[in-house]
């Protein structure tokens, strides 16, 4: 097999937001732009806790690397705060960052995982969406499956699972803190089988119909380059949307 060298520095720079709306069905961030950046109406920061208010509900939003239950880095560190009895609330850990998967080949695909941590409290649920360009340079996006399809090396790939996979060895399934008799978080059916991946930015990738216990979410993300794939430095920047449901 022909094996072809291509400089990829895929950024991941999770931008976490809770957006406080209401209603049911698929639901999309409002962003803002300018000439070069877009980013969605969000909460977001390198580590710090933020907190907003409207007349019925609250959103906590924190930002850091995932170790258990609590979010931390060498200088940042984040968890779930108290829950208030009668206020509704809902709570995000997003382990965020950048991450260089180096020289990608057509040989091997290349991973990298995200986790977000979800906990609600006196609502009907809510959904998290994965929204985000695919990596591109210069002017070449990598091409993504918008059915699950499995990971093949050598064929131009770009797309994520939150599901537990052999091919490649990457990821988990949703963890329920304490017990899933508490926590009820669950991935859409299109990102919950092992070994299949698809890619459609702003789509429902989990969710719960109920208040919940913490869920912890691990994110899959998998590229594969082809012979024929523009060498070149591959950029992508995503973000975890999390949206109550009344």
């Amino acid at each position: 097999m022909q094996k072809r060298r291509l400089g990829s520095y895929l950024k991941l720079m999770v931008l976490m937001g809770a957006i406080v709306c209401g209603g049911a069905g698929t639901a999309f961030a409002e962003t803002s732009n300018s000439s070069n950046y877009q980013v969605t109406e969000s909460q977001f920061s390198s580590g710090s806790t933020l907190k907003s208010c409207s007349g019925q509900y609250c959103a906590q939003a924190s930002i850091g690397d995932m170790a258990g239950g609590r979010s931390k880095s060498a200088s940042n560190s984040a968890a779930f705060g108290p829950v208030v009895d009668g206020e509704p609330l809902l709570e995000v850990i997003v382990g965020a960052g950048e991450s260089n998967l180096g020289v990608l080949s057509t040989e091997k695909t290349s991973t990298k995982t995200m986790t977000v941590q979800v906990r609600n409290y006196l609502s009907d649920g809510y959904m998290l969406q994965i929204v985000g360009d695919p990596p591109k340079y210069d002017g070449h996006t990598l091409k993504t499956p918008k059915t699950p399809t499995a990971a093949t090396p050598g064929v131009e790939q770009f797309a994520i699972n939150a599901a537990p996979n052999t091919a490649p060895q990457v990821g988990l399934g949703p963890i329920q803190i304490p017990s899933s008799q508490t926590s009820f978080g669950v991935i859409e059916e299109a990102y919950r089988t092992p070994n299949l991946f698809k890619y459609v930015s702003g789509d429902v990738v989990a969710r719960s119909l109920s208040e919940s216990g913490q869920t912890n979410y691990t994110i899959s993300m998998i590229v594969n380059v082809s012979s024929s794939t523009p060498a070149g430095h591959y950029t992508g920047d995503f973000s975890a949307v999390v949206i109550p449901i009344f």
